[in-house]
């Protein structure tokens, strides 16, 4: 029996209507909100195994909850507000801004992506799969796309780009923390087939009584961020959060480049003044000791820690680790035993050319956070602002179905 999926070559021939349609989501969800932020959620986002096993082509194709639809638009032609495409009646000459640099994926990392095979319900009735929270595939193809550029096939991951999108699914009521959600519809690529989405909703939690916050900003000066969509946006994204700490809340700063250092202590977040400063200061240059900066990064949680609070590293970083250890192996076992330990990672990545796409979401996995790609501010502030709860608070651990 043939297996109903495109294949990794095929895949590729497919992608620029996928990324088109993609870039159009983005435009749409941008302007479809009735201008109202998303309530900040814990929810954990729509996963979706690569391996779906085959339905009966007489199974029911009616979905088990009300079906969720992509917002739509008819593309219009009148310029958004701000665009640099706005007309200018009486331009005068002025000095051409700065180019952003062409994306050059050479110098990437991304993991390898690997069909599943097809399975026979039949004879394989179970198909298990660790839900993703992620959402660093989408915003890091539209880098690409805005550039004019196809990305790397393995920096396409479905999942993600599901996961960037916020659904109505109703909170969970009672004593479980989510509530799954499901959907069944005709395969597009081969309608005698069923194609399930399942959607996990969690409780919503009132920031105003969320644990208190331990975080430490671990931030990446090497030479590879010295550019304007590197340790700049860093900057400007922290500041988002920074606004948004409470009196309860801490935060620290550590960086790193040839060696590692900290910057800040752990600081109450009645002091937001010197925070900001401290972020300031910050300028790049020199290679890169990543390691050694997740180490000194930990420790200063650990010192801090806050017993039923939110102890939490914040990596932000191209994930080009060129000095120490750098292994993948080496790494994982480090973010492993320190959240084993009650201190969390969630990365955030940022930079083009040299951007190490596998190491960041691999260290997110293991320390139990969320990876996330900071193209521009817009989506710092989505991530950072409008969706804080969900990028700090973790509800439940280890999650499989």
């Amino acid at each position: 029996m043939k297996s109903p999926f495109v294949s990794l070559k095929s895949r590729q021939i497919l992608l620029r209507k996928l990324l088109l349609s993609a870039c159009a989501l983005s435009l749409v969800a941008c302007s479809t909100m009735d201008g109202t932020p998303n309530t900040p959620s814990l929810a954990l986002s729509q996963g979706m195994s690569y391996g779906r096993p085959q339905i009966s082509p007489s199974a029911t194709a009616e979905p088990t909850s009300e079906p969720t639809m992509l917002p739509t638009a008819e593309p219009s032609a009148e310029p958004s507000a701000g665009s640099d495409m706005q007309p200018e009646p009486m331009a005068t000459p002025t000095a051409a801004p700065t180019p952003t640099p062409t994306p050059d994926a050479s110098g990437e990392g991304y993991a390898r992506l690997y069909d599943n095979p097809f399975l026979n319900a039949q004879q394989a009735p179970f198909s298990t799969f660790s839900i993703d929270v992620d959402t660093a595939a989408y915003s890091n193809l539209r880098r690409f796309i805005n550039a004019g550029q196809l990305p790397p096939p393995d920096a396409v991951r479905i999942e993600e780009m599901l996961n960037y999108f916020s659904y109505t699914y109703p909170e969970p009521a009672g004593e479980h923390p989510f509530a799954l959600y499901t959907e069944l519809t005709a395969c597009p690529w081969k309608p005698e087939n069923r194609l399930l989405k399942i959607g996990m909703k969690a409780k919503e939690m009132d920031m105003r009584e969320a644990p208190a916050n331990n975080l430490v900003f671990l931030i990446d000066v090497s030479g590879s961020m010295s550019w304007g969509q590197g340790l700049p946006l860093v900057k400007e994204s922290l500041k988002l959060l920074i606004e948004n700490m409470r009196p309860q809340d801490r935060v620290a700063i550590v960086v790193y480049a040839g060696a590692a250092g900290q910057v800040l202590p752990s600081t109450p977040g009645t002091q937001k003044d010197k925070i900001i400063a401290a972020l300031d200061q910050l300028e790049a240059g020199g290679s890169t000791a990543g390691a050694a900066g997740i180490e000194l990064a930990y420790r200063t949680a650990w010192q801090n820690l806050i017993p039923g609070g939110n102890n939490r590293v914040i990596l932000a970083t191209d994930g080009d680790f060129n000095v120490g250890v750098s292994s993948q192996t080496e790494l994982q076992r480090l973010i492993e035993q320190k959240r084993n330990e009650g201190i969390f990672l969630t990365a955030l990545g940022y930079g083009m050319g040299n951007y190490q796409d596998q190491t960041l979401e691999t260290l997110a996995n293991k320390g139990n956070g969320n990876y996330a790609y900071i193209d521009d501010l817009a989506e710092a502030r989505k991530v950072l602002v409008e969706e804080l709860g969900g990028t700090l608070y973790t509800v439940a651990k280890d999650v499989k179905l």
